[in-house]
């Protein structure tokens, strides 16, 4: 196998093998699980780095073969949703200051509003988190000057509940994204679960929603996604149970609320990370229990440039989206040996409901509210090689959208977040950039891309490409995105992109975000250190397009077909 001719082995098996056998090999050789064809060939076809920095002197082109016909799946744009949690600052000083110059009528900050809406984010998960586990919803709702504070038991601080159901459902409105609501299956019960669906749903003649019209608010909301607790498997958690009394209960909660309105979906707490002991088993466990109920599965990881995850080797960092992948396909597996079980017709979909970059303010001060109000915590401040991370998670969700339907970068606003804010503004940290590009420009289709690329070397990790592309396709529009992440920390990297049946006529836009320093990070001070930077239009000659993406880099290319 190895003295085929490289640029066409691949190729030429495309057409040869089984719809199954091709989406397996190009994940074989799409930026990563396996790394080129190592796993089934026992070497890799396109030549290897060894020191994990660059790819060797006689590496080839990275080649992109696309063809708009091979597509993983529509793309729900629930991908690119967020989360905000009643934690350090994410609501008051965030989304919610009634003090500030910056503030509506409402006490919503207007230039946080108009952000969300220009970034146009989906969903929103709320209100927690660990928060939630412990959070009496009925503590938010009524007269403001009757709400009680009480304590936060989860990050020790005094919430004062003046924003709460009404108020976050009324901000998603105005800031023209949906709900993803979670419910107290800690200290809460199923019946408290229900009666926060029966508020927020019915539109009249209940206890619940006759007080919700008696709370000035008239018309249902309709909310239709919902998150069954919270890392139940977590002894961290408030109200931390066994994975068969956490599944009884969701079951329990579950039906209940479905009386009340048949139309919702409805998600199971999975893993809170693949760090977990039970981890996998918790699944199949909770799965047994209530698989007939819910319509998902959650998922949680947090990824960062430190001793346990990398060592602190940056080019380890940025293969870090591959176990990403590994963790939804093994959640998926579990969930299918369920569903074979239980012989159920009924194909779960994914949840990565919190995903991002944390691991500077994991300890001490940064997570302790010390009884305080809106305390300044998880306030990470995040840097260039964060912000390619990020973008290769977004691929890597991208190549995953035929299962995962909602994914929540955790969180949106001051804590762990790409935007930040103070009393006379807001900033745009690194890696707000991958996700807005995202936001804007994923539409449509995801591509099934064919990548070639060299690979080098991650101990703990099968060969990882350096060039990882991903791609969408926006019919409708005539729009076709591809993503491009390159791990390389020295060398750029040329690529040829093969228009397998029809090729481009133009170059909408491009961008770039990359830059010597990989530690520089963005501040009220600095606030332009890392942004993006123009990326040279590629000439389009027919069949193929030629370019190269500089090192260390993230690059968005838009073509009009």
């Amino acid at each position: 196998m190895a003295r085929l001719n490289r640029s066409c082995f691949l190729e030429e098996r495309m057409t040869r093998f089984s719809g199954a056998r091709r989406r397996f090999l190009k994940q074989a050789c799409n930026a990563g699980v396996v790394g080129s064809a190592t796993a089934i060939f026992g070497r890799s076809l396109f030549g290897s780095g060894t020191s994990g920095q660059s790819a060797s002197a006689s590496s080839t082109a990275a080649r992109v073969y696309v063809d708009s016909r091979r597509t993983i799946a529509p793309l729900d744009r629930n991908l690119f949703g967020s989360f905000l949690e009643h934690l350090g600052r994410a609501i008051y000083e965030g989304v919610y200051d009634p003090g500030s110059k910056l503030s509506d009528a409402n006490g919503f900050r207007k230039d946080v509003l108009n952000e969300i809406r220009q970034l146009g984010v989906p969903i929103v998960r709320y209100p927690g988190g660990n928060f939630v586990s412990g959070y009496n919803w009925l503590d938010g709702v009524g007269p403001k000057k009757d709400r009680p504070k009480t304590l936060d038991k989860a990050w020790d601080t005094i919430e004062s509940n003046q924003f709460g159901t009404n108020e976050f459902l009324a901000w998603c409105s105005a800031a023209a994204t949906l709900p993803l609501m979670g419910l107290n299956l800690g200290t809460g019960s199923a019946e408290d679960a229900a009666a926060l669906v029966e508020y927020c749903n019915v539109e009249r003649g209940t206890r619940w929603s006759d007080l919700r019209r008696h709370h000035g608010i008239a018309d249902p909301y309709k909310v239709q996604h919902w998150c069954l607790g919270n890392e139940m498997d977590g002894p961290w958690q408030i109200g931390h149970m066994s994975s068969t009394e956490y599944g009884l209960k969701a079951a329990d909660a579950a039906r209940q609320m479905r009386y009340v309105d048949p139309s919702l979906k409805l998600i199971a707490c999975g893993s809170s990370g693949p760090f977990m002991p039970t981890y996998l088993e918790w699944d199949r466990e909770v799965l047994e229990q209530c698989y007939q109920y819910v319509d998902g599965l959650s998922l949680h990881r947090y990824f960062g440039n430190n001793d346990r995850d990398t060592g602190g080797d940056t080019s380890k960092y940025l293969a870090l989206n591959l176990s990403m992948e590994r963790q939804i396909a093994e959640t998926l597996a579990v969930c299918d040996e369920v569903r074979g079980h239980k012989r159920s017709p009924k194909k779960l979909w994914l949840s990565f409901d919190e995903w991002n970059v944390w691991y500077r303010t994991t300890t001490g001060d940064a997570v302790d509210g010390r009884r305080q109000e809106a305390p300044h915590l998880l306030e990470e401040v995040y840097n260039l090689e964060d912000a390619l991370l990020v973008g290769g998670l977004i691929n890597s969700l991208l190549r995953n959208a035929n299962r995962v339907k909602i994914a929540c970068l955790a969180q949106l606003i001051n804590v762990i977040a790409p935007i930040m804010t103070d009393a006379n503004g807001i900033l745009q940290q690194t890696i707000y950039y991958p996700y807005s590009w995202a936001l804007q420009f994923a539409r449509g289709t995801v591509l099934d891309l064919l990548v070639q690329s060299s690979t080098y070397e991650v101990s703990g990790l099968d060969p990882v490409a350096h060039v990882d592309v991903s791609g969408s396709l926006d019919r409708s529009e005539g729009k076709l995105t591809l993503f491009i992440l390159n791990r390389d920390l020295s060398k750029s990297h040329d690529v040829e992109v093969v228009w397998e049946d029809a090729a481009p006529v133009r170059v909408i836009t491009s961008s770039v975000l990359t830059g010597d320093d990989l530690k520089a990070s963005n501040t009220f001070a600095a606030p332009t250190r890392v942004v993006p930077q123009s990326f040279s239009a590629p000439a389009l000659t027919g069949a193929t397009t030629k370019f190269e993406v500089p090192a260390r880099s993230y690059t968005f290319i838009q073509f009009a077909l």
